[in-house]
């Protein structure tokens, strides 16, 4: 069967058809905030609007740094009820985040040493401009795409602000960075070769290779692994080839600590006669703490979903299985893959998006969706959704993310701002009122979940030179 090609709707990826040869498609306080930082507590503020904080010192960022309220001068005086209070306050994790009552957002702007490539039209097939990772310690990896074909990769202090001097790595598209321990890994695009085909019909576009780097704490790489499978004789037009081609190809990464698993879109190229036909779907790869493919993985897979857009995987300790999810227009759902499995019904009609996967509290997963512009949450263990949950919220791109023990966040684009809602990972009840971060939405970047139960997302600064962290800080 000769496969069409056609561009995929900017927001989602929608049904594909095929036209000739291709077709087409993922302690103390906290100090008051910084200038440039804006702090809103929940239920604070109209969308939209964000509350500026007073300038003010914020804790020095470091391998095991903490936030501390800045002290009184000697001649100021102290009452007794504050120094009570700053007895008792809350604080988790090494960066000493403060615990309250109610989820607060703080946002903070990065300035850059180097330009990042803007958010463009959020289609599926455009690039993403950034990814955040959550260390062990309460810091982050801050990685950007530049404009000069590198991505670029910093270190966050307790802050949020940037330490030290960012690393570079070749490579013309990002997707995803995740952090252990002992560095990370990161997910990026880089070029390769399409060799002679032909193609059946269609237009000729670049062909790409997807690769894991894998590096220290000190942002400088240990190895790399590509996770498409060209070489030197296999291109990406020579049958069998799995490559990054214009199709949708982002990608996110995860890990069980000592594994790394990708999963991300994919062209697949099929002999038809004496040309090829390229087609999409996605693909899971598992590499090793050395830098190796681990062969015959069982959660690996050449082909998931097809044709598949946000393809989602976490890993779940308790099964010790890496999990996905994608949307795709086999049969029109949201689905499991290796082997199919129906998670939740949809309707191909251009408005179907899988958003993100988070550990239900005892066993089984919740992922976001959304059809005709409302999001929906779905509880499932291997397959058909048990809890179906109408969440009453107009928008096309959710985003979810774990936030700290047994609530996950949902969030979405609310205007020019970020709104956000708790939610308890066992029942899928709303907790408390909703909240609203002073931040940019993106269709296709994450949030990323924090040990001391924060969360946090990278968002556009405003500007080539700036990036903003919106942060949910913890709640007891």
């Amino acid at each position: 069967m000769r496969a069409r090609r056609t561009l995929l709707a900017a927001s989602i990826a929608a049904l594909a058809a095929f036209v000739m040869g291709a077709c087409s498609p993922a302690s103390s306080e906290v100090a008051a905030p910084a200038p440039g930082e804006q702090v809103a507590a929940e239920g604070s503020l109209p969308p939209g609007v964000a509350a500026s904080g007073a300038p003010g010192a914020v804790g020095a960022a470091g391998a095991n740094p903490s936030v501390s309220a800045p002290g009184p001068a000697a001649s100021a005086p102290v009452s007794a009820s504050a120094a009570a209070g700053a007895k008792t306050a809350a604080t988790a994790g090494g960066c000493a985040r403060k615990v309250a009552a109610k989820p607060v957002a703080k946002v903070t702007t990065v300035s850059l040493p180097s330009k990042v490539t803007g958010y463009g039209g959020e289609g599926d097939t455009e690039k993403l401009p950034m990814s955040l990772a959550a260390r062990p310690d309460g810091t982050s990896w801050l990685a950007w795409l530049g404009t000069d074909g590198k991505v670029y990769l910093g270190k966050l202090g307790c802050d949020d602000k940037l330490v030290g001097k960012p690393t570079s790595f070749v490579g013309i598209d990002l997707q995803d960075v995740q952090a252990d321990a002992t560095g990370g890994v990161i997910l990026l695009t880089r070029k390769g070769t399409c060799g002679s085909g032909p193609l059946c019909g269609g237009e000729s576009s670049p062909c790409n290779t997807m690769h894991m780097v894998r590096f220290d704490n000190n942002g400088q790489q240990v190895w790399q692994r590509q996770v498409t499978n060209l070489t030197a004789s296999r291109t990406g037009y020579s049958d069998g080839a799995r490559f990054v081609w214009w199709y949708q190809h982002h990608g996110r990464l995860a890990t069980n600590g000592s594994d790394w698993a990708a999963y991300f879109g994919v062209a697949i190229t099929v002999k038809n006669g004496s040309c090829v036909d390229i087609h999409q779907g996605d693909r899971i790869q598992v590499v090793n703490k050395s830098g190796n493919l681990v062969a015959g993985h069982k959660d690996a897979a050449e082909v998931g979903c097809s044709h598949a857009w946000t393809s989602r995987i976490v890993w779940d300790p308790r099964t010790k299985r890496f999990v996905t999810v994608c949307a795709t227009d086999n049969g029109c759902r949201i689905a499991q893959p290796n082997p199919y499995r129906t998670v939740a019904a949809g309707t191909c009609d251009g408005t179907l998006f899988g958003g993100d996967l988070v550990l239900a509290k005892t066993k089984g997963y919740w992922t976001a969706w959304s059809q005709g512009g409302t999001i929906r949450l779905e509880k499932f263990t291997t397959g058909k959704s048990t809890t179906s949950i109408k969440t009453g919220i107009a928008s096309k791109h959710p985003h979810l993310v774990a936030y700290g023990t047994n609530r996950m966040l949902l969030s979405w684009q609310s205007g020019a701002s970020m709104a956000a809602q708790v939610y308890d990972a066992s029942t899928g009840k709303t907790v408390g009122a909703r909240l609203t971060l002073s931040a940019k939405d993106h269709d296709y970047q994450a949030f990323k979940p924090y040990t001391d139960g924060s969360a946090a997302y990278p968002a556009t600064g405003g500007t080539t030179s700036t990036i903003k962290i919106a942060r949910v800080l913890p709640q007891s």
